[in-house]
């Protein structure tokens, strides 16, 4: 099939054709030409105004809760959903059932995912089971197809095993993926610890329990020389350590949600359980503080923490609900629209080039005879969400009947076109 996309704004830092308008055409999922006003056949014309085109964006923390869970999500809903939402490849995070912490659930994730409109990439687990205490067959499930190591919800208490595992992985230049989180600090908090959960009456979880393992990790990192990715950094503390490791070159970066960027502990004086997740939002000062670690390079990625969850687990009583919310089709309006003034380059380069450059996988630069992995959208497009716009099998969103900026229009991937 040849595709041509006309007169599309190209935004992809790490390609000759950056900031151009130009037309383009890909035949059979290769970029043959991009170029002013190519007047070729295709059989399928893409013309719209204001539309833009970067390499495909990437997540790198989402649960497609498949093996063990598919009332949840499957690997077919959650690609679409994805996919819908402009993402090209996800990963995934190991907590299915059976637990993916052995090649077999790799190789089911990887056999399963083959036909879908986005690449799945399987999260192995660090640990046994994520139990966090002996580690799994990491190099099994690397030659299978796993791309980094987790444990994912259930972050590695133990410093102990969290340091054999960064020296484990170093061996064939692997990535370890870690939700900072000292669950010995207040386990059963329900929210940010602050003024706002004292006036709730619910209890809080505080930052100190994010802070402590942010400062334990990127030493545990810089002792085994390896490489650790932080992921749901929720509070001003840890960004000042993580920019600190950073000057001292230690192999660390991080990540940060969205919905962490929009909100704050605030917004739960509503009680709506969409809003209860881990880490939980923090407060004012906190999340401006994110914000500008986005745009001034500390933060080096966002991370949807797409979770969904049945209405069994959500809507109930506030300290009965489950933690997390979806987010893949929301993501990339929701950093646009609360940073406006951030650069369309800079959020490409935080959906779809770092990372891949965090994975060491390749970016798939807009460039001609490159293989054509694109997300096409439209960053003035006003829209709000909807329940029937919702292709996760799960709406567990604070999203719907919120107006965004900025809308995913599609994706061209494996040589498929998906618009929406």
């Amino acid at each position: 099939m040849n595709i041509l996309i006309k007169q599309a704004k190209i935004i992809d830092p790490t390609s000759p054709h950056n900031g151009q308008t130009a037309d383009i055409l890909i035949s059979k999922g290769i970029i043959l030409r991009i170029g002013k006003n190519l007047n070729v056949k295709a059989d399928r014309i893409i013309e719209e105004k204001g539309i833009h085109v970067s390499p495909g964006w990437m997540d790198i923390f989402s649960d497609f809760a498949d093996p063990g869970f598919e009332y949840r999500e499957t690997l077919v809903s959650g690609a679409n959903a994805a996919a819908k939402g402009g993402y090209t490849d996800v990963c995934v995070i190991p907590n299915t059932k059976p637990v993916a912490d052995q090649k077999a659930v790799i190789e089911y994730i990887v056999q399963k995912s083959k036909d879908l409109p986005a690449t799945i990439h399987p999260l192995g687990a660090i640990s046994k089971n994520t139990e966090g205490k002996e580690l799994a067959e990491m190099y099994d499930m690397k030659l299978s197809g796993a791309i980094a190591f987790t444990d994912g919800v259930k972050p590695m208490q133990s410093a102990g095993v969290l340091v054999k595992a960064l020296q484990y992985v170093k061996s064939f230049d692997g990535v370890i993926i870690q939700l900072p989180d000292d669950k010995s600090i207040n386990p059963n908090g329900l929210m940010n610890e602050g003024i706002t959960s004292t006036r709730m009456g619910l209890l809080g979880r505080p930052e100190i329990a994010e802070e402590i393992f942010v400062a334990r990790d990127i030493k545990l990192a810089a002792y085994a020389a390896s490489k650790l990715h932080l992921t749901g950094i929720s509070v001003e503390a840890s960004i000042k350590l993580i920019k600190e490791a950073k000057k001292k070159g230690n192999g660390i970066s991080c990540s940060v949600t969205p919905y962490h960027l929009f909100f704050c502990d605030d917004d739960l004086t509503s009680y709506d359980t969409n809003l209860k997740v881990n880490p939980p939002l923090r407060n004012k000062k906190d999340r401006k503080a994110l914000q500008k670690a986005v745009t001034d390079g500390a933060i080096d990625c966002i991370a949807s923490h797409h979770i969904p969850y049945d209405t069994d687990n959500k809507v109930v009583e506030f300290e009965h609900a489950k933690n997390g919310m979806i987010g893949l089709q929301t993501a990339y309006a929701v950093v646009n629209t609360v940073l406006q003034e951030t650069t369309q380059s800079k959020i490409v380069e935080l959906l779809a080039v770092n990372p891949r450059l965090i994975l060491g996988l390749d970016v798939p630069t807009i460039k001609e005879s490159n293989s054509a992995s694109i997300t096409l959208f439209n960053p003035i497009k006003k829209w709000t969400l909807t329940e029937m716009d919702i292709l996760s099998l799960n709406k567990n969103t604070p999203f719907i009947g919120v107006e965004l900026i900025g809308k995913p229009l599609g994706t061209i991937h494996n040589n498929k076109l998906i618009l929406h």
